[in-house]
């Protein structure tokens, strides 16, 4: 298929989600994409006539900009590729998988409910390859690896899902005029951080916006703030350990995490409101004080994705910004990275389903969709310079710099604990309960 593809470098038309004709969004040979990679898998790679239906959870605009990568997947491998979701898609998996009519490929956000389908048997291991891969060409590569690592039917650890797509949750968002105006400068340490957050006490202000308001899930926010502080406060395998239940919620390091949250939050100084506001005010609404005047708070520490709730108008570089929740200086625990991301699995064993799980090891299927939006990537032969935006760009050198990566914690605990009594029992805490006891009732409903 090569000289079709670089020839002149032509545009190809082919089918991608199987409901309509779709050009190349970059010109094959043009820009600074690594075409030489994409070449070599496409001399490699000859399944013409071949099929392949990959389930996963973007919809709407997302859907269009990972039918923008399947696109060069098909055209380098001559497979015939149709995307679908649904809004249930992890309910969708499980009984298509327990149907036995599963999709060639699966990608979910999910370790936790991947780990379950392979402990049943429903997975193909991917092979210690494509293990070797991943922690070779991934920074922080055996943390990614370790997380696609799962215990099949037979007991026996392996390899069965491949990270693609990461999100950075180690952010602490700011307005850049507002720390200018005042004189403040990026804290590159926690123990700077905290000192700007009396220093803007001192000096007449509010450091931090904070809200755990989520309707029937409030309390989420404050358990990425706890994982963050785990992981500046205690090794990676320590938060392993807690993760898995291997320490307990009562763990002296778990309490000790959890009161470095309510350092922050449980102070009426240092919160937009008081600490009273904190489990009322809705996350939503929470950032807008950065945008208030004069500013109601100066920081807000939260996920990549929630410039979705600044006000209109919001330029991310410019009227808002984020730098690093930093590490403890005093530990020796590296620049740990808390996020979360999807993972792609086969379903359906078949050389098509092992050519795109290759593909995924390709430049090309990380740039096409980093020269757009909404992607990040720890792929390190990936081209920082394509980011679609300086913010992606700066998300993702935190991503390639990072000495550790942890997935959320929340979502790999059993549901009653991750999705339940970790959020109430951080309600409770903020409202005035201490850490050992809020610790101890979230530890309560792991499931015996």
């Amino acid at each position: 298929m090569t000289r079709k593809l670089f020839a002149g470098a032509a545009v190809l038309a082919l089918s991608a989600g199987g409901a309509f004709a779709q050009d190349l969004k970059f010109p094959v040979g043009e820009g600074a994409f690594n075409w030489d990679s994409y070449k070599a898998y496409d001399e490699a790679t000859n399944l013409d006539g071949q099929s392949l239906t990959i389930f996963g959870p973007w919809r709407g605009e997302d859907q269009a900009l990972v039918e923008s990568v399947l696109a060069y997947f098909s055209a380098a491998s001559g497979v015939k590729v149709n995307y679908s979701s649904s809004e249930g898609y992890e309910q969708q998996i499980m009984v298509d998988t327990q149907a036995g009519s599963p999709p060639d490929i699966a990608i979910l956000p999910q370790p936790g409910l991947i780990a379950e389908l392979a402990a049943k048997g429903f997975i193909a291991p991917l092979g210690d390859e494509t293990k070797k891969w991943l922690e070779d060409n991934y920074a922080a590569g055996a943390d990614w690896a370790k997380l696609g690592t799962y215990k099949g039917k037979d007991g026996e650890e392996a390899l069965y899902a491949f990270p693609y797509k990461a999100d950075v949750k180690s952010l602490v968002w700011y307005s850049p005029d507002n720390f200018a105006d005042a004189g403040y400068e990026i804290p590159k340490t926690m123990a700077e951080l905290k000192a700007l957050t009396d220093k803007i006490v001192a000096d007449g202000g509010t450091p931090w916006c904070i809200g755990l308001g989520s309707g029937g899930a409030t309390g989420w926010p404050a358990t990425d703030w706890v994982e963050d502080l785990m992981l500046r406060t205690q090794s990676p395998e320590t938060y392993d350990k807690w993760v898995n239940h291997e320490i307990p919620f009562t763990d002296p390091a778990v309490v000790g995490a959890i009161e470095e949250f309510g350092w922050f939050a449980k102070n009426d100084k240092y919160v937009a409101g008081g600490a009273a506001a904190v489990a009322s005010t809705d996350f939503r609404d929470s950032p807008k004080g950065l945008f208030a005047s004069p500013p109601q708070c100066y920081m807000h520490r939260q996920a990549s994705f929630i410039p979705s709730f600044f006000p209109e108008g919001t330029v991310v570089g410019e009227d808002a910004d984020f730098f690093y929740f930093p590490a403890d200086d005093t530990k020796d625990l590296g620049t740990p990275v808390l996020g979360a991301g999807t993972l792609a699995f086969i379903t359906k064993d078949s050389d098509a389903a092992r050519a795109f799980i290759d593909f995924l090891k390709t430049p090309i299927a990380h740039e096409v969709w980093m020269a757009q939006s909404g992607f990040v990537t720890p792929f390190k032969g990936a081209n920082a310079e394509l980011y679609g935006s300086g913010a992606l760009k700066k998300q993702g050198e935190m991503l390639t710099s990072a000495t550790t990566f942890r997935f959320d914690g929340s979502d790999l605990m059993p549901g009653a604990v991750g999705a339940g009594s970790f959020w109430t029992g951080m309600v409770d805490y903020v409202g005035g309960k201490s850490a050992a006891d809020a610790a101890a009732q979230i530890d309560a409903a792991w499931p015996k």
